[in-house]
């Protein structure tokens, strides 16, 4: 008799990411460095648009956390746009439904649904479900990594973008392996930043579409 789990609940941790998924940590320093490399320069305009997103964030968090469809039309829709990903050639699907067979258990299917937006089938911008800013993005890696566990191609590369509209994380899966990148804040002005964000985005969106 086959066993139907929520992700969300059976994929809280990343041993169980290595248990349930097969999916492991690459130790390899080269495995992920498309959110290093070759990232677009951003003009005056994008840069003071960013400006504008980081203090609109700091005005509306100074009265406490932000629920998830403010964080949307806040933060994250305008670096969707920053991005081009709202003109052609990408498109992308929102609230998707998954359905995966955990490794080494032919009677256990975990499913869930996953706030996300996903552009060529490559690219995943996850917005957690915790609805809340304070939320802590290393809670969401194992879910995130789940939902993107799903891509047909596991020998292509498939990468991801986590949020709680405070703070970002990149993500890239290839193979039965993963890498992360550095952590991202909207509070930032400087290092690690709202401009380093987008021009990770513009990168990997270069990327999806040219494989």
């Amino acid at each position: 008799m086959t066993t139907s789990i929520a992700i969300a609940e059976k994929i809280t941790t990343l041993r169980q990411v290595e248990e349930k998924l097969g999916l492991t940590l690459s130790g390899n320093s080269q495995f992920f460095t498309e959110w290093m490399v070759d990232l677009p320069a951003l003009n005056e305009a994008e840069q003071a648009r960013l400006e504008q997103v980081r203090q609109n964030y700091l005005y509306q968090i100074s009265d406490g956390s932000l629920l998830e469809e403010t964080i949307k039309m806040v933060v994250l829709s305008p670096l969707l746009e920053l991005a081009g990903f709202y003109q052609a050639p990408y498109r992308f699907k929102t609230e998707v439904s998954v359905e995966i067979e955990a490794q080494g258990n032919n009677d256990e299917i975990l499913r869930g649904r996953i706030d996300a937006l996903i552009l060529q089938g490559k690219l995943w911008i996850v917005l957690i479900e915790s609805k809340k800013t304070t939320f802590d993005l290393e809670l969401a890696i194992p879910q995130t990594l789940a939902y993107m566990a799903i891509h047909p191609q596991p020998e292509q590369p498939l990468y991801g973008m986590i949020t709680n509209g405070s703070s970002y994380l990149f993500v890239k899966t290839l193979g039965k392996q993963y890498g992360t990148s550095d952590l991202f804040a909207t509070r930032s002005q400087y290092l690690n930043n709202l401009a380093g964000v987008l021009k990770i985005l513009k990168h990997l969106g270069k990327l999806i579409t040219e494989s």
